[in-house]
C-alpha cells in the first residue's frame, strides 16, 4: 500500500512538472509567434492606452491612495456587480431558457429560492464594505512603501502577463491549503459551513463567507502576488477584475459556452471533500480529485465549444445521480 501511495504521488508530482514544465515551454517558445501579435496589439495602442493613463494620473494629481482605492477596488467590484446582476435576473426568474439550459445542476435552482439569494447579497455586501475595502487600503501603504504602484509609465504586455501568470500559481497555492485549512473539523462548522449552505452554488456565492474566511481564503490569496512583485496599479486592477469574473463563473452554476468550466468547484460543493483547488494542479498532486475524476462533471470538464449542453451531450447515470 506504501509502495503504491508513493507511486500515486510520484505520477503526480511528474503530472505537476509536465503541466508547469509545458506552460513555460509556451511561454519561451511561442514568445515570438503568438505573444509577438498581442505585443504588436499592445505596442500599436499602447501610445493611446499610456496617454489616457497619463492624463488620469495627472488629475488625480498627488492623490494616488484615491486613484488605487478606485482601480482596486471599484472597478473590480462594480465588474464582479454587473456580471452577478445578470446572473441574479436569470436565476430568480427562470429565463431565458438559453441559458438556464447550461444549469450544471438541473433539479437546484429552479428558479433560486429570492430569500436566501438577499441573504447571501447582504453577507457579501458585508464582507466587501467592511473587510475588502480595508484590506486594500492596507494593500496600498505596503505597496507605495516598497514601490510605487502608481508610477507614471505603464507596465510592457509581457511584464503584465508573467505577472498574471505568477499570482495565478500564487493564488493556486494559497487558495488551496487555506481552503483545506478551514475544512479542518475543528474551523469547518463554525466558518467554513456558511460557504457550503449552497450545495448548488450561484454566482454572487463566489464572496458568501465567514469573514474570517473571506479574508484567509478570498482576499489574501489574490492579494499577496501583487504585493510580493510590487505591480503597477494596471496589472493589479486586471487582476483582481479576473479574479473576481473568473470565481463567479466557477460559482455561476452554468456551464455556458465559451467560458471557463466551473464543473471542478460545482462538484465542491456538492461532495464537499473534493476540489479545493482553483487550477486543480495541487488537486492532482494531493489525490483530493480522486472522485471528481471518476465522475462524469469530469468529463463535462471543459471548455463548451458548441451549442449543445454537455449535460446533454454528456449525461449523468441516473442511479450515480440518484445516490
Amino acid at each position: 500500500m506504501a509502495t503504491e501511495n508513493t507511486g500515486g504521488l510520484w505520477d503526480s508530482l511528474k503530472k505537476a512538472a509536465f503541466v508547469i514544465g509545458s506552460g513555460l515551454f509556451f511561454l519561451v517558445a511561442f514568445r515570438n509567434s503568438v505573444t509577438w501579435h498581442l505585443q504588436k496589439f499592445w505596442g500599436a495602442s499602447g501610445d493611446f492606452w499610456q496617454t489616457q493613463w497619463t492624463k488620469l494620473h495627472l488629475a488625480f494629481g498627488e492623490n494616488e491612495a484615491a486613484l488605487f482605492f478606485i482601480g482596486t477596488m471599484l472597478v473590480p467590484t462594480l465588474s464582479f456587480w454587473l456580471f452577478n446582476a445578470l446572473l441574479m435576473v436569470v436565476d430568480t426568474t427562470g429565463k431565458p431558457n438559453f441559458i438556464t439550459r447550461y444549469r450544471i445542476q438541473a433539479d437546484k435552482n429552479n428558479p433560486v429560492d429570492s430569500t436566501r439569494l438577499r441573504h447571501a447579497v447582504k453577507k457579501v455586501l458585508f464582507n466587501q464594505v467592511f473587510l475588502s475595502g480595508p484590506l486594500v487600503v492596507l494593500t496600498y501603504i505596503v505597496m507605495n512603501w516598497r514601490g510605487k504602484p502608481c508610477a507614471p509609465e505603464l507596465p510592457t504586455f509581457h511584464w503584465v502577463l508573467l505577472e498574471l501568470v505568477f499570482c495565478g500559481l500564487i493564488e493556486e497555492i494559497l487558495f488551496y491549503y487555506t481552503h483545506r485549512l478551514v475544512h479542518h473539523p475543528s474551523l469547518y462548522k463554525s466558518i467554513h459551513k456558511i460557504h457550503h449552505e449552497w450545495t448548488a452554488p450561484v454566482g454572487v456565492v463566489a464572496l458568501y463567507a465567514h469573514p474570517v474566511e473571506h479574508v484567509l481564503s478570498n482576499m489574501l490569496p489574490a492579494l499577496i502576488g501583487p504585493v510580493l512583485l510590487g505591480s503597477h496599479l494596471a496589472t493589479t486592477s486586471l487582476w483582481f477584475t479576473i479574479a473576481l469574473l473568473v470565481t463567479t463563473v466557477s460559482h455561476c452554476g452554468y456551464h455556458l459556452p465559451l467560458l471557463p468550466s466551473p464543473e471542478f468547484h460545482d462538484f465542491h460543493h456538492l461532495k464537499f471533500n473534493q476540489c479545493y483547488g482553483v487550477l486543480g494542479v495541487l488537486d492532482r498532486l494531493h489525490g483530493t480529485d480522486d472522485k471528481f475524476r471518476n465522475s462524469k462533471a469530469y468529463e463535462r470538464h471543459t471548455v463548451l465549444l458548441s451549442l449543445t449542453p454537455l449535460s446533454e451531450s454528456i449525461p449523468s447515470d441516473a442511479k450515480k445521480s440518484q445516490d
